[in-house]
């Protein structure tokens, strides 16, 4: 997908503590940019601050220095031109699918019949249909996931961020919902960030991988994926590029 102009741009986030032994550098000069219409995965070694960096640019999190713009605005707290998915699915149980897809749309200036139009087509769009009235504890880990990308997607965000949001369901549903998620993708032309651990679902997914490092957290590459979809981890390339960051994330030299 041709990008036009950067759409979020990361710029020299640096994120310290105070630890016991003086302070601690979660991450230091972190700088990428993800253009519009672009899906962009970030990967790294555990403890090389993915979440904390997550919740800098979700304007969960202040930085102690750099700053995060989306559209060119700074983001220094939450927005409705962000869309977030956690791994956690963070739905309302007293309220059913319909309902947790519409609470964004409760407070937004979007009337009530757009709105039940607007819910309708997304709980069909993340194939959910018939399940409008069920709640939260009659669905499956990937149908509560699906729901939470619903809700992210109901105030027609510019960014959707995802951090790690298949990391709590099996191996086959998480294929499925990656599959579908690229389906979304394509047919919203939505701007995603998705941070992940896994390098499998990464050279899957993106057009660009950011690989970071670690002690302190830090870009280490970024990786261009330059193939066609769907991929499939028995083709060689996809084996090459999935050895090419493992090999990063592992402290090695790029090939």
């Amino acid at each position: 997908m041709t990008a036009h102009g950067t759409h979020v741009r990361v710029a020299d986030i640096a994120k310290h503590y105070e630890g016991t032994e003086g302070p601690i550098r979660a991450l230091e000069d972190v700088s990428f940019g993800v253009s519009e219409g672009e899906f962009v995965c970030l990967v790294g070694p555990s403890g090389c601050g993915k979440t904390t960096l997550f919740r800098i640019i979700a304007g969960l999190e202040s930085a102690t220095a750099g700053d995060v713009f989306l559209n060119d605005e700074r983001v220094d707290s939450p927005t409705p031109d962000m869309g977030v998915v956690f791994q956690e699915y963070h739905l309302f149980p007293w309220r059913t699918v319909r309902g947790n897809v519409a609470f964004g749309l409760e407070k937004s200036d979007v009337a009530g019949e757009k709105r039940g139009e607007r819910v309708d087509r997304l709980i069909e769009l993340v194939g959910l249909e018939g399940f409008g009235d069920s709640y939260p504890k009659e669905l499956s880990g990937g149908m509560k996931q699906r729901v939470a990308i619903a809700r992210a997607l109901a105030v027609d965000p510019d960014l959707l961020l995802m951090d790690e949001p298949f990391g709590a369901v099996d191996a086959q549903t998480r294929e499925m919902l990656q599959t579908e998620l690229l389906d979304i993708w394509r047919e919203t032309k939505k701007t995603v960030l998705f941070v992940t651990h896994d390098v499998e679902e990464a050279v899957k997914l993106a057009d660009r991988i950011v690989v970071m490092a670690k002690e302190p957290g830090r870009v280490r590459e970024v990786v261009d994926v330059d193939m066609s979809r769907p991929r499939v981890r028995s083709d060689a390339e996809f084996g090459r590029y999935y050895e090419r960051v493992l090999g990063l994330i592992r402290g090695e030299r790029a090939v």
